[in-house]
């Protein structure tokens, strides 16, 4: 086979057949088919999609072009969650905690940051010491002892995505349903889950900007899971604002301890327990999504969803200290606070302005290689729907390089409106979705 043809193929809206996408997936995993030519695939697919069957296809060739982990050893049903990406979203590093202290094992693979989102990786690596890139031996080990394991992909574990991944991330080719769903879901399957929840994101900050599109991905995902053999439901929840107050990934780290010792961050928080709520009933361990929040909200406090993070961040090398008291942790050269000029209600955060001026900052990439600073980022003081008066701070912002900061905040004071008519928060939870259809949930 020719990989210019199949590109070709591609490029002019045909469907592609088993052999031909194995060929240039295999190739691609093997070096024999170099980077540029991947990078038109992608963005022929960008542009012209794949149908069910092909997109049932893809995600199966990269599944298979790694192991997939058998956890069956492991007592219990094994339930991970996936998000589709936002800004400020660090829900797994509460929730995977606090879901397997109930007693469901929590085997979850994470990503690093894509495109204008932060990565879960990205996020537990600022930890000191913190491995991510444990053997698939130790994956189990871990799982198996604590009842908890989070990591990156490894390279047994479907190495197309992998490599496929970061190329997407660094050419314009994130935002397109057929290769999101193959990604997530040939990592999620091979990670030896027995159930999936997944979380949507929808609005400026997500991937999918209208609740169509984030439909659309939703019903795919799910469908996939479920011809897998994995039950998998989903949520649409918003991602017109930062979720939380902080946005850069020590910072949303603290945030998290902060959350794990009781703290209640609404927007975050509601997100968090309506997972592990939902977590919990395809676990057994709740009868429905509403026990499984009660039960989940025991856990914070009672203390056993922290106590499960320290468990997991000592047992996967991470220094505790840290944890237990964040403000030993190094703090940016440079520190400055958004000021408001203005007098009003905050109508409107822009998510997505918000996730690149955090890569500014130093926060997230824009090369494959680039180097995070995990210091750098925004905590806000305020959200939609809260008042200010003139004077009142809005964020702080946080970074070693004094000319990207003074740019950044800048940026961001137009990225805040601020109105004199009165403003509501927008809903958080817009849709619950299953193999049966779209549902309303209030």
């Amino acid at each position: 086979m020719n990989p210019v043809e199949i590109i070709r193929k591609k490029r002019d809206g045909q469907k592609l057949t088993r052999e031909e996408m194995e060929f240039l997936i295999k190739g691609y995993v093997d070096g024999k088919i170099p980077d540029y030519q991947m990078s038109a695939f992608l963005m022929a697919v960008y542009f012209n999609k794949m149908d069910f069957d092909e997109t049932s296809i893809f995600t199966d060739i990269m599944l298979r072009s790694g192991i997939i982990v058998d956890l069956s050893d492991i007592p219990g049903i094994k339930v991970d969650k996936h998000s589709t990406g936002g800004i400020g979203d660090k829900v797994s590093i509460i929730l995977a905690p606090m879901v397997a202290s109930c007693g469901v094992p929590v085997p979850m693979i994470s990503g690093r940051g894509l495109g204008h989102t932060g990565g879960t990786l990205d996020k537990l690596e600022s930890i000191p010491g913190f491995k991510t890139n444990l053997s698939i031996a130790e994956y189990k080990s871990v799982i198996s002892e604590i009842g908890i394991v989070m990591i990156g992909q490894t390279a047994e574990i479907a190495p197309a995505d992998k490599k496929m991944y970061a190329l997407r991330d660094v050419t314009g080719t994130v935002e397109c349903i057929p290769l999101i769903a193959g990604s997530i879901m040939s990592k999620k399957l091979a990670e030896g889950i027995d159930a999936l929840v997944l979380d949507i994101k929808v609005g400026r900050g997500a991937f999918m900007k209208t609740k169509e599109d984030a439909i659309e991905l939703a019903r795919t995902l799910i469908a996939i899971g479920n011809k897998f053999g994995k039950q998998t439901i989903g949520f649409l929840t918003d991602m017109s604002q930062p979720l939380g107050y902080a946005v850069g990934n020590w910072l949303e780290i603290k945030e998290c301890i902060e959350c794990l010792k009781g703290k209640n961050i609404s927007d975050l928080m509601e997100v968090t327990y309506l997972l592990g709520g939902a977590m919990l009933t395809l676990g057994k361990k709740a009868n429905s999504i509403e026990e499984g929040i009660e039960i989940c909200r025991g856990a914070i406090k009672s203390g056993n969803a922290y106590n499960k993070f320290l468990q997991m961040v000592k047992r996967q090398g991470g220094k505790v200290e840290y944890i237990e008291d964040p403000s030993k942790y190094p703090e940016s050269k440079y520190v400055k606070e958004l000021k408001s000029k203005n007098e009003g209600d905050i109508v409107n955060i822009d998510a997505l302005e918000v996730g690149l001026i955090c890569i500014t900052l130093g926060a997230g990439r824009t090369k494959v290689d680039d180097v995070i600073d995990p210091k750098a980022g925004i905590v806000f003081h305020k959200k939609v729907g809260d008042s200010v008066e003139k004077g009142d701070t809005i964020a702080t912002i946080y970074c070693d390089n004094i000319e990207k900061l003074d740019q950044s905040i800048k940026r961001l004071e137009k990225a805040i409106l601020i109105a004199t008519e009165p403003s509501t928060p927008p809903k958080l939870v817009h849709a619950f979705i299953d193999e049966k259809g779209i549902h309303d949930w209030n």
